[in-house]
């Protein structure tokens, strides 16, 4: 047999151990992680926001959602997205699941399906600390009243006779309106409002004694993702039984989850 037969040979038998999965290799391909795509408003502490220390998002939902992906097996990522554009990315199917201190509302109900509620809320009114006129949710009529745009906090303001509502695009920034004197009050839900009087100095406000309606926070999906939801609810159940959930909520709120917050 010629030299020049035997390379032939030689190259179409190494190209063919080529094509074979490296010639009797042992390596095999290992499964590729389940990805869930999540979308938040990171400007809503102390629920999902950015500290400028990190590239993750931070807040209780974040911990949870992470905490919910790990228990089902699935590799959390987050997008970052206006409020109001949260529901129709989900609807796109650019994201399977909303993690963004969402109330549970029978209006969103009619278009989402939501987890099993996590958080119990409720709103709160923010004032100027000299303000001795509005002292409970009466006393906004016909006053300038800020809001985040497409919340619950929007949706009660205009309620509200002969309000001047202002939707802002985030939560920070109905502070910064009240503090330049902009508008008479703010409304938020209640950690919102807690956590901005907690880590803000000098801030000159006040948080009313008041609290309006008691509200349920879930994770939304799209109305047919009756599977992941099932998942989703199974996850959280866990986390509720093992500790995992009261260590997360004890992080953010500085006390044990309530009762009602603990139910599964």
């Amino acid at each position: 047999m010629s030299k020049k037969l035997i390379f032939l040979l030689m190259a179409v038998m190494l190209s063919a151990c080529s094509l074979l999965a490296g010639c009797g290799s042992s390596d095999t391909p290992t499964a590729q992680p389940k990805v869930l795509n999540v979308g938040t408003n990171a400007d809503f502490a102390p629920f999902e926001f950015t500290d400028g220390k990190s590239d993750e998002f931070q807040g209780f939902d974040m911990d949870l959602i992470r905490a919910v992906g790990k228990e089902m097996g699935y590799e959390v990522k987050i997008q970052n997205i206006n409020f109001d554009g949260l529901i129709p990315a989900l609807q796109a199917g650019n994201i399977d699941l909303i993690a963004a201190g969402m109330s549970i509302t029978p209006e969103r109900e009619k278009a989402l399906l939501f987890s099993e509620p996590y958080y119990t809320s409720g709103l709160t009114i923010l004032v100027d600390k000299d303000n001795n006129t509005i002292k409970n949710f009466k006393d906004l009529e016909g006053k300038k009243i800020a809001v985040q745009i497409g919340t619950s906090s929007q949706d009660e303001a205009q309620k509200i006779k002969n309000a001047q509502v202002k939707a802002m695009n985030s939560s920070a920034d109905t502070f910064v309106e009240i503090q330049a004197g902009h508008v008479d009050a703010v409304i938020n839900d209640k950690p919102v409002n807690a956590y901005f009087m907690k880590t803000t100095k000098d801030a000159h406000l006040k948080t009313l004694d008041v609290l309006l309606e008691s509200q349920k926070y879930g994770f939304a999906m799209r109305k047919d993702d009756k599977e992941l939801a099932e998942k989703v609810n199974n996850a959280l159940n866990t986390l509720k039984k093992n500790g995992e959930y009261a260590k997360i909520y004890e992080k953010w709120f500085g006390q044990p989850p309530t009762a009602e917050d603990l139910k599964e």
